[in-house]
């Protein structure tokens, strides 16, 4: 007997992860904008139409899976937990999911093909760099109003903060000068650059 209606919730979010999936690697085998949206469709076993409903398109989808990365991030910054314990966490958590190998290489891909495809940018930029900016400059004006953190735009400490913790090393990671780091190696990382900044913006109270 044929069963009409929505799937129940759990099937729903099988099939969208298993779209994210294939998409993931058909996006790092075949680039963006070689890739067919029918070829995603045919190898995640949905309809086209259904990827179309459910993401808008391919910038879309490429969008929702900079925002599954970034949604692994986002609850690590509890607002009342002290800078010194609650950076790290956070800086661990975001620079170990952004040296993965599978995710330098989708923002290698970004770079390239961005220029010809806007709407991959701004699907990039708003699910994942603005999303953990956004996420940062809360945590900062939360810290300034307990005390913690020197005043100043908070914005700008979030800006600083991912750039200390990225630094030159990342750079080199990206055009493969630099071995991928296992866990210890990124906590080792995190904690030198956390150290760094926060003598320059932590007031010792609190």
């Amino acid at each position: 007997m044929v069963k009409c209606g929505r799937p129940p919730k759990g099937a729903e979010q099988q099939s969208r992860d298993r779209v994210l999936d294939a998409a993931l690697q058909l996006f790092l085998e075949h680039g963006y904008g070689n890739l067919a949206m029918e070829t995603i469709a045919r190898d995640a076993r949905v309809s086209l139409r259904t990827i179309y409903n459910e993401f808008g398109g391919k910038a879309g989808l490429f969008g929702a899976l900079i925002k599954r990365c970034s949604d692994r991030i986002i609850d690590t910054l509890a607002g009342d937990i002290v800078p010194e314990v609650a950076l790290v966490e956070f800086g661990t958590q975001f620079l170990f999911r952004v040296s993965r190998p599978e995710v330098v290489r989708m923002r290698a891909i970004l770079i390239g093909e961005s220029p010809r495809f806007p709407d991959l940018a701004i699907q990039f930029y708003e699910h994942g760099p603005r999303r953990t900016l956004d996420l940062l400059s809360r945590y900062f004006s939360t810290q300034q109003q307990l005390g913690r953190i020197r005043p100043g735009d908070p914005e700008f400490l979030a800006s600083q903060f991912v750039s200390a913790l990225r630094n030159e090393r990342f750079q080199r990671l990206q055009l493969g000068l630099e071995p991928t780091p296992d866990e210890a190696q990124v906590e080792a990382w995190v904690r030198q650059s956390c150290e760094l900044f926060l003598r320059g913006c932590a007031t010792g109270s609190g």
